[in-house]
């Protein structure tokens, strides 16, 4: 009964949010263009659920070809944790810091909510590459994170994630895929929501 709620309205409330929210999709789509010219739609490749691989949709927060520089950040600043962020990230456009800070860069992720790949709450879906150095380290450690659907929110979404280590992020994830149910999920979207018109989504 669970999952069967969970999906249907998850499907109202992706068509609705795309309706609703289309006058913000179109000035966002205008930014992007008049601040680094076409391609607003940034694809990556994730790990679902049951670990199966989509592409996610985001509106393209960084400069072009900004993923060749990941690799060469990452070594300037001697990261080695499985999940390489700066807060000031200095391939992130000015619109896309805007963008960022509201959580608008997420929305075309209502398409995947649309097609089944993801749900509105769940663990976020890891990109491809952090997922194999996740089982490098730790092997099946968090396979339960991948047992339900991945989301657009969950627990460390509406925390203080910059100060959070890569194991807490998991085991959060984990003990959501064992506790889920509908009150939950409520909880954690009317918590995004407030962290969201607070511009204190994300960095």
């Amino acid at each position: 009964m669970y999952r069967f709620s969970k999906r249907a309205v998850d499907i109202i409330a992706a068509i609705l949010g795309i309706i609703l929210l289309s006058p913000i999709f179109l000035l966002t789509v205008a930014a992007i263009l008049m601040e680094d010219g076409p391609g607003v739609i940034y694809t990556q490749e994730r790990i679902g659920k049951n670990r199966k691989v989509f592409k996610i949709y985001k509106f393209r927060s960084m400069w072009k070809d900004a993923d060749k520089l990941h690799e060469k950040l990452r070594k300037k600043y001697n990261n080695t944790e499985v999940s390489f962020k700066l807060t000031e990230d200095p391939r992130v456009t000015k619109t896309g810091k805007i963008i960022r800070k509201f959580n608008i860069d997420e929305l075309p992720q209502l398409l995947n909510i649309l097609a089944g790949d993801m749900s509105f709450v769940g663990p976020r879906p890891l990109p491809v590459y952090e997922y194999e150095e996740e089982q490098k380290r730790y092997g099946e450690k968090y396979i339960q994170r991948y047992s339900v659907p991945q989301g657009l929110t969950c627990y460390w979404q509406i925390s203080d994630r910059a100060k959070q280590s890569f194991e807490t992020r998991m085991q959060q994830d984990v003990d959501y895929a064992a506790n889920c149910c509908i009150s939950e999920d409520i909880k954690l979207m009317i918590k995004t929501l407030f962290f969201t018109i607070c511009g204190k989504a994300k960095y």
